[in-house]
């Protein structure tokens, strides 16, 4: 009887290593790998908001880069200047001559930042863990949990299993790192910091390490940043002794260290807070803390968000293998678990680098192991920045977006210094970037700087938070903003003598050289991008006012000024035209697709609504073509999703996840650690493709709910809990064979409900579904009417193609949950 007990006990254990190893290799969860990273783009990311770790897994020598959000070169100041106020009306002039190289020269020099152009992001540094003798090791397994957001890594030498855990604390506000082995007293290390910013300091403190530094001068601002990193260390067993700034731990049985990273920053414009207390707090408040108590404090902090949406897209045996291969293999082997892991990847990602009361996310999120980094990592607002924000409202993470809230609160303030000083306009301007020190004045070179429409493509983002929480306060509070924008606009605004338009002038299509003169210029006037972005800025703060601040005389002012805009156009290529006159070339494959603004994340071109401009657009974006850079083919997901062809943006996917290796110069892709490849690693693909996936699934920026718009082929059964809608409406939904098979929606805000889908949906008992007819009352889904585009008379445009859609209205209260399913 004893002996079966023993086998029975021994089957119980075998099942739960066997089921906790199959957990292991192939969680739905977890980036995995076989090997310790080599270079920093395979490294895997942590991060709390404020403090980022990239842990690298070496058995010898642990690295992990640190980040803290707020270490930038230079301090506060203004790059505005008034010298523009005297070349703005000859740049005018010389752009509607026709003359664009001598308009943009005279812009670069007279017109962008005469003192800097931004200052950059920078590391804090290193913490390095040194194990002698473990560079002989084997059953080596390292992994990212993006369930816990919890890496770490596992290995063998001579006979004892050394185990590694590492966090970034979001209750405590520390990185926590558990040191532990199968035997005891086998913890045996040194640990140090080091940072390649200049004058930097490590030294001992007691029983602690501790690193000071400042970041550092740039271009003529000097660095006023100081930072300061502690660590301790709690061990169970063995010694420690902390020396010349290197602690050493010597036969623990298990140790934890516990590393702060504080600095003077307080806001845009402040830097007098002492870091050191303020480094000295957090690390005492964490250290009476087990690791064990920080970590369920952290656990639960993280999956408070992260645990709101899942999706299954199925799986199979591919899913069994290392991330980086998976990668290799997506675009050839079917894979669908690894685009659900990428999905959940870009949540992660926003989660970790942008936590309310701290920065946004910048181009490299918070990861950084650069002094200057490439575009300084600061904010691109072209694009870029905005693009970072795709994902928050619509995959229930609305949170992450208030520091970016915050930060355009901040350039509306440092904006109207601007518009004022170069231009003589009211109101506020952004051009196409900003850092810390929220600096809003052109930057660069013309070529890609002078473009003064950030401001209404940051408003735009504030606009669409408005209707997916129908939040009046927030409204209130985000109208002064938009109306500032719009106020710059209105001022700066002028005829051109060769359309008889309004329109934006001297600007650019971002960064796209056009054909005018020797088609080596980006200056323009009225493109494209920039009257769809005035459009919308116009015509959201028209509904704004109305809403929390009516102001008849003003918005006036606006529909006046909207009737003498331009319209779109479709050029002689079938095209949606990028710039005013038909200068598109159907072999520019530029990485921006900047006139398909109108398209996503815009609701300006419609299948239904505006078929011309629907078409136009999709052969303007099968001109540009598929691979592109990395953010490039996440934009393009999205468009591919607004196009209704979901076996396109599954193609896009499978571009953007091509494994971008280090002997690989060029080209976009994916990292091993699923960091996007612009290259070099960028952010914005990453929420890009999150955000576009999304749209696949569901997408609301008309008058309903329209599931499953855009699925592929492939993913033919699944599901998806937890995506907002706009209207304030969570959905739950299930599909098979492509088609809706069970569908939830939780109402937060209460209102009309309209769903539209391929299929027909019963309700369940006591709940009233009628066919939708005609314009949706919920005031949250809006039409947007647009001029009538003008069509070359070239042009030859298919007739739009679409599916039979059937739609449901339901009268939804707040707080309550409905449920359906396929007829």
């Amino acid at each position: 009887m004893k002996f079966k007990n023993k086998i029975i006990a021994f089957l119980v254990v075998s099942l739960v290593v066997l089921q906790n190893s199959t957990a292991q290799t192939n969680s739905d969860l977890k980036l995995w790998y076989n090997k310790p990273a080599s270079i920093w783009n395979e490294a895997l990311p942590l991060g709390n908001g404020r403090l980022g770790a990239m842990v690298f897994g070496d058995p010898s020598i642990e690295r992990l880069q640190l980040n803290e959000e707020t270490i930038w070169a230079g301090s506060p100041n203004s790059n505005a200047h008034d010298k523009s106020i005297k070349a703005l009306p000859i740049v005018r002039q010389l752009v509607f001559e026709g003359k664009f190289k001598e308009a943009q020269d005279l812009a670069t020099q007279d017109i962008m930042s005469q003192t800097n152009d931004g200052m950059p992001y920078q590391t804090f540094g290193s913490v390095y863990i040194s194990f002698n003798g473990h560079n002989d090791y084997k059953n080596y397994y390292r992994d990212l949990d993006i369930s816990n957001a919890i890496a770490s890594v596992q290995y063998e030498v001579d006979g004892v299993t050394y185990k590694r855990e590492v966090l970034t604390a979001f209750a405590d506000q520390v990185i926590a790192v558990k040191l532990s082995a199968s035997k005891a007293g086998k913890i045996t290390c040194n640990v140090m910091m080091n940072s390649p910013i200049d004058k930097t300091v490590s030294f001992s403190d007691n029983s602690e390490i501790v690193m000071t530094g400042t970041g550092t001068n740039f271009e003529g601002v000097k660095g006023k940043v100081k930072f300061e990193g502690r660590l301790a260390v709690q061990n169970k067993g063995g010694k420690v002794i902390s020396k010349n700034g290197v602690l050493s731990i010597n036969g623990a049985d298990e140790a934890t260290l516990y590393i702060s990273i504080a600095t003077n920053f307080v806001d845009y414009k402040t830097l007098d807070e002492n870091q050191t207390p303020k480094c000295k707090s957090y690390l005492e408040k964490a250290l009476p803390k087990s690791f064990e108590t920080i970590k369920k404090d952290h656990v639960a902090f993280y999956q408070n968000y992260f645990n709101r949406v899942s999706l299954d897209l199925g799986t199979n045996e591919n899913a069994k293998k290392p991330t980086d291969e998976r990668i290799r293999d997506f675009k050839n082997q079917f894979d669908p678990q690894l685009a659900s892991l990428y999905f959940q990847f870009g949540r992660y990602l926003l989660i970790s680098s942008s936590q309310p009361g701290g920065q946004p996310a910048n181009l490299q999120g918070i990861w950084n192991d650069m002094v200057t980094p490439p575009w300084d990592s600061k904010y691109t607002t072209n694009i870029n920045a905005e693009m970072n924000y795709w994902p928050a409202e619509v995959t229930n993470l609305s949170e992450m977006h208030e520091p970016f809230i915050q930060m355009a609160k901040e350039l509306s303030v440092t904006g109207a210094e601007t518009a004022k000083m170069m231009y003589n306009a009211g109101g506020w301007v952004l051009h196409h970037n900003t850092d810390i020190w929220r600096v809003t004045a052109p930057v660069d070179q013309a070529t890609s700087g002078m473009w003064p429409t950030g401001g209404a493509w940051v408003c735009q983002d504030l606009w669409e938070r408005y209707l997916y929480t129908g939040d009046k306060k927030y409204l209130t509070e985000i109208y002064p903003i938009m109306k500032g924008a719009s106020q710059f606009f209105l001022d700066f605004m002028v005829v051109d003598p060769n359309t008889g338009y309004l329109v934006v002038v001297p600007s650019s299509s971002p960064e796209n050289t056009h054909a005018g003169e020797d088609g080596k210029s980006t200056i323009a006037s009225g493109t494209t991008m920039d009257n769809q972005l005035v459009f919308d800025l116009f015509s959201n703060v028209i509904k704004a006012s109305k809403l929390v601040a009516p102001d008849e005389n003003y918005t006036k002012k606006l529909s006046d000024a909207l009737a003498k805009m331009p319209p779109m156009k479709v050029g002689k290529h079938n095209q949606l035209q990028e710039w005013q006159d038909d200068w598109d070339n159907p072999k520019d494959n530029h990485r921006h697709v900047s006139h398909l603004y109108g398209l996503f994340p815009s609701n300006q071109i419609s299948p239904i609504k505006t078929p011309e401009l629907f078409e136009g657009a999709k052969q303007s974006l099968i001109y540009r073509t598929d691979e592109s850079t990395g953010w490039s083919m996440g934009w393009k997901v999205n468009l591919w999703a607004r196009l209704l062809d979901g076996n396109h943006a599954y193609k896009l996917i499978q571009d953007q996840l091509h494994l971008v290796t280090a002997d690989q110069r060029k080209g976009g892709g994916t990292y091993p650690n699923m960091l996007d490849a612009h290259q070099p690693f960028q952010i914005d693909g990453n929420f890009g493709c999150t955000a576009g996936i999304a749209e696949m699934l569901m997408q609301s920026q008309e008058d309903a709910i329209h599931l499953l718009p855009a699925l592929p082929t492939v993913w033919k059964d699944g599901s998806i809990k937890g995506l907002v809608t706009r209207g304030g409406f969570v959905i739950d939904m299930t599909w098979k064979n492509n088609k809706v098979s069970t569908l939830k929606v939780y109402s937060k805000i209460g209102g009309n409900c309209r769903l539209k889908l391929e299929n027909t949906l019963k309700a369940d008992k006591g709940i009233t579904l009628k066919k939708a007819k005609g314009k949706n009352p919920n005031t949250l889904f809006y039409d947007v009417e647009v001029k009538k585009p003008i069509i070359a008379k070239e042009a030859k445009l298919p007739k739009v193609q679409l599916p039979k859609y059937n739609e449901y209205d339901v009268e939804m209260k707040a707080g309550q949950t409905y449920s359906f399913s396929a007829n």
